[in-house]
């Protein structure tokens, strides 16, 4: 019997975003956002509501996100990159690919959003981290971020 506790990862909703995309420059702007055409770099910039790559040619917004919103001294906001007309990820013991390619750091925190551990681990093996993290009873959500730049990724959370 496998007794490995089960985990779900959710890229951000796409909802509050779509606004955005109907936006002009110059009211983007006034956001504090900008309209990005995707390049051909490898890996591709990370859209964070599907958690997959841009391809070359795509339109991206890079938008400042409060991705923790906490009353606690770990609250967050940092850069972000969103595609239009994606699909929030959202699923049970999967690691979305864009995840696999990147050097990751793990965050667990508490209810009151106090950080409670870490880990920094090549994406390919992120599974053992977050059932590490998990493990501690205390945790009650992982953030991942992609550990080179420090920007937000996905959400972790018991399945």
């Amino acid at each position: 019997m496998d007794t490995t506790p089960s985990f779900r990862i959710l890229g951000l909703p796409a909802e509050p975003f779509a606004p955005f995309f109907t936006m002009s420059d110059a009211e983007l702007a006034a956001q504090g956002a900008v309209r990005r055409i995707a390049d051909d770099r490898v890996p591709g910039y990370p859209c964070r509501v599907s958690l997959t790559d841009s391809h070359p040619g795509d339109t991206l917004l890079l938008i400042n996100h409060e991705h923790h919103a906490v009353d606690s001294p770990y609250r967050m906001r940092f850069a972000i990159y969103v595609r239009e007309g994606e699909t929030r990820f959202d699923a049970v013991n999967q690691v979305p690919e864009q995840l696999r390619l990147r050097t990751l750091a793990v965050r667990g925190f508490d209810a009151a959003g106090m950080m409670r551990g870490w880990a920094l681990v090549d994406g390919r093996e992120v599974e053992t981290e977050i059932v590490r993290l998990l493990a501690d009873k205390e945790t009650a959500y992982l953030h991942i971020h992609f550990a080179a730049p420090g920007c937000y990724a996905a959400r972790v959370e018991r399945a």
